[in-house]
């Protein structure tokens, strides 16, 4: 332990960027985005070493800075991994413009048809009836597992 501090004394900036390097190194091989900001507010604390501030206090300082940079960047920082669009494991979506055919009368509105090899519920657009067998295109997802459909 005597040898850590007597380093420690004799090298501050050295050992703060050691541990920067460590960490940044360690970042690179996660790219979890974690490791990012105490690896930069360790490089800060080395540049503020001349100072002489002492171990507690820069450890405070590491600490805040961290803290800090962790925050702010999980705030403003856009996650990689966050989904940016719609879910492609969302069947329902995809079947917007198909055409299928009416599997059971609507009446006000309400019904059943077949597509894409399934039955679906459905409602009209524009209410109404339709007669079994014919002719409609999904225009949306109503909520669920419902379809919005027109006559085609």
């Amino acid at each position: 332990m005597q040898t850590l501090t007597a380093l420690y004394v004799s090298h501050p900036f050295w050992v703060w960027m050691a541990t920067a390097a460590v960490l940044l190194a360690f970042e690179i091989v996660t790219g979890s985005g974690y490791l990012l900001w105490p690896a930069a507010a360790a490089a800060v604390v080395a540049l503020a070493s001349p100072l002489h501030l002492g171990a507690p206090v820069e450890l405070v300082i590491f600490a805040g800075l961290t803290l800090a940079g962790t925050l702010v960047a999980r705030r403003y920082w856009p996650h990689p991994l966050r989904p940016h669009g719609p879910d492609i494991n969302d069947p329902h979506p995809r079947l917007v413009g198909l055409r299928g055919r009416v599997a059971g009368a609507f009446l006000a509105g309400q019904g059943r048809v077949f597509v894409d090899g399934k039955e679906w519920a459905a409602e009209l657009e524009d209410g109404g009836d339709l007669a079994s067998g014919a002719e409609v295109e999904i225009t949306g997802v109503v909520s669920g597992a419902c379809l919005k459909v027109k006559a085609a």
